[in-house]
């Protein structure tokens, strides 16, 4: 099982980044698939979750409303759309299912 994540990067408050996470070794299609982020000295959170078929997410209270998760089982691939950034959502993005991580994409929201 394998993850990597790209797309992250410096962005203002209130700006927009999209992240992905190209995902392989296992039948993608065939999982749920979950953004997670760890804030600098903070414990990682479950950000937002997508069902197999993509028919279905959910999102932490905190990022309700502003972010946007996605997938394309054709390419193996997840997204997260993220909008109005805050200072706050600065983190390590990365993707998850089966119990394992990716390494991750920086994500730092400063003006």
């Amino acid at each position: 099982v394998q993850f990597v994540e790209s797309g992250g990067g410096l962005v203002q408050p209130g700006g927009s980044l999209r992240i992905s996470c190209v995902a392989s070794g296992f039948t993608f299609s065939s999982y749920n698939m979950y953004w997670y982020r760890q804030a600098p000295g903070k414990e990682r959170e479950a950000v937002a979750t997508i069902s197999r078929a993509g028919t279905s997410t959910n999102y932490a209270d905190s990022v309700k409303g502003r972010f946007t998760i996605s997938r394309d089982n054709a390419k193996n691939t997840v997204y997260l759309q993220m909008n109005s950034l805050k200072p706050e959502d600065t983190g390590i993005y990365s993707c998850s299912t089966l119990g394992h991580w990716g390494q991750g994409t920086l994500v730092t929201v400063s003006s």
